[in-house]
């Protein structure tokens, strides 16, 4: 892959210049210390080998039972040698945060200069403070807020004295496309003897001139795409198939106005273009557009099918983490969504009337990939109204290569990693959200994957994306009627709950186009 990623570009170069911070992505490690207590497990490790000339941030952690697959960041200051401020400077000393009890394991904070921000944790094998060159404190203009990933990484309470010791991955606490928050790879560690927030510690910022110098082009984003297109499987009950934007629109798909002179009245709808000329741009959702089927029942019902054999991927490309990162977002049209079923008290499934059925449903992947080597990094499965990341080792990859699997739900076309059946909820009161392999959408083929955005390179974009208005019209239930009449059988206490799980799953960004989501400019939301 290293051949088709070549450019005159920053992309894949191995290191990126944050403005006179030159950082590398180092992926091999040493093992420090590990441990698995109360069936949790981590492993902690140090960067080695180090380039010549860079300097360790901080060191790594990993849950145990995957693959190490992870990265950290190492810098070196590329500014002049005898600058009064350099960009990297010795700590003044170490703060233990936590020892295990036998001492193989300590956890130490590094104290910074004035002026200066602690990037990391450094890790020992004794109880002796690390040599203080372990480890380098960056100037304070060249970092960012930090915030704890969820879940931890590791936590344990069995502490001497009823304390805890608590592990998280750390991330820029600002994740937009124009945000400068660098990804360091780091962690932070606090226990009850040492309540560290994540304040005391800091990513690193992108000050470079331009922080999109180490995306790549569009003939790297081909590549990349060739390589990890990823398969996507639809269950073979499925109704509700997918299609192209052209082919719902050149198949009756109506633009409804609300007139404004007449409150609640409507004009006659328009039949949208084939290419979306006729949508109306910009603007916000406030009532007065809205897309719909075709009115004639055999035409409406046809379209409600949707049409695999056009169906694509729309992609949009997006700087992240402070452009060290590139995002390729891809949305997936369908014409409707289906029905969504409930599973209760363990194993009786129930038809929820209709809930969760829309027109125009938007659902999207998201391949978050490095910038420093081109390689895949994580997958984004958008769930609903929130979703998940799933970190590269931990995917499924289709048969001989590294194109990765998803799975859109029955009905509800919600992604997973995975085939089965997820629960959104709990045993007691769930959504189901059952996955199988069906028919297949192989967004590699031929066509198969657009892209309509791409902000830093120019790409003209459709019409129909700049259609901030909802794609189909509002549907309003009363959750808690349609509850009490399908599952009056269920005790009050669950049919409460399953409510409460209905409008919260139901509640969301809905039939709105890809730009109304907050992902378009956003880090991708975390799981509910």
């Amino acid at each position: 892959m290293d051949g088709t990623l070549a450019s005159d570009g920053g992309f894949a170069k191995g290191v990126i210049d944050l403005g006179g911070l030159e950082v590398r992505q180092v992926t091999t490690f040493a093992k420090v210390w590990s441990t698995s207590r109360d069936g949790a497990g981590a492993a902690f490790f140090r960067p080695s080998p180090v380039p010549a000339g860079f300097s360790v941030l901080g060191h790594y952690a990993q849950r145990d039972g995957r693959p190490l697959s992870g990265h950290v960041l190492v810098a070196r200051d590329t500014t002049a040698p005898d600058a009064a401020e350099p960009i990297l400077a010795t700590p003044r000393d170490c703060a233990l945060v936590w020892s295990s009890p036998d001492g193989a394991g300590c956890f130490w904070l590094p104290t910074a200069p004035g002026g200066y921000r602690p990037v990391g944790v450094v890790v020992t094998a004794t109880p002796e403070k690390p040599p203080l060159d372990e480890v380098r404190c960056v100037r304070a203009d060249f970092t960012e807020a930090c915030e704890a990933e969820a879940p931890p990484v590791w936590s344990w309470s069995g502490d001497r004295g009823g304390g805890f010791v608590s592990v998280a991955a750390l991330r820029p606490a600002v994740r937009r496309v124009d945000a400068r928050g660098v990804h360091a790879g780091t962690f932070l560690a606090r226990s009850s003897a040492a309540p560290v927030e994540a304040s005391a510690l800091a990513c690193l910022r992108n000050n470079g001139a331009s922080h999109t110098s180490a995306m790549p082009d569009l003939a790297q984003v081909h590549a990349v795409l060739a390589a990890y297109a990823p398969l996507v499987y639809l269950h073979q009950g499925e109704t509700y198939m997918p299609s192209s934007v052209a082919w719902f629109f050149e198949n009756g798909a109506l633009l409804h106005q609300r007139r404004q002179q007449q409150k609640g009245s409507q004009q006659a709808p328009t039949t949208v273009a084939a290419d979306g000329s006729n949508l109306p741009q910009g603007g916000d959702n406030d009532g007065s557009y809205w897309l719909d089927l075709p009115v004639g029942r055999d035409q409406r019902e046809r379209v409600k099918k949707g049409d695999l054999a056009s169906a694509k991927a729309y992609m949009q490309v997006k700087p992240m983490l402070g452009g060290t990162a590139t995002d390729l977002a891809m949305w997936f049209f369908y014409p409707i969504n289906g029905p969504a079923r409930a599973r209760v008290l363990g194993a009786l499934t129930i038809p929820l009337g209709g809930i969760g059925s829309h027109v125009g449903d938007w659902e999207h992947l998201t391949l978050r990939v490095s910038n420093f080597s081109g390689e895949l990094l994580r997958v984004y499965f958008s769930q609903h109204s929130a979703g998940t990341w799933v970190d590269a080792s931990q995917l499924e990859y289709a048969a001989g290569g590294g194109r990765p699997v998803a799975y859109a739900s029955l009905h509800g076309h919600a992604f997973y990693p995975r085939a089965g059946l997820e629960l959104q909820g709990s045993a007691v009161a769930g959504i189901r959200n059952d996955s199988a392999r069906g028919s297949v959408l192989d967004t590699g083929g031929h066509g198969r994957c657009e892209v309509v955005s791409a902000e830093y390179l120019g790409v003209a974009e459709p019409a129909w994306l700049g259609f901030m208005r909802p794609w189909g019209p509002t549907e309003v239930y009363d959750v808690g009627h349609v509850i009490n009449r399908v599952a009056r059988f269920l005790p009050r206490a669950i049919r409460e709950r399953l409510e409460r799980l209905v409008n919260k799953v139901f509640v969301g960004d809905g039939a709105t186009g890809p730009k109304k989501h907050g992902s378009w400019i956003n880090d991708e939301k975390d799981p509910n």
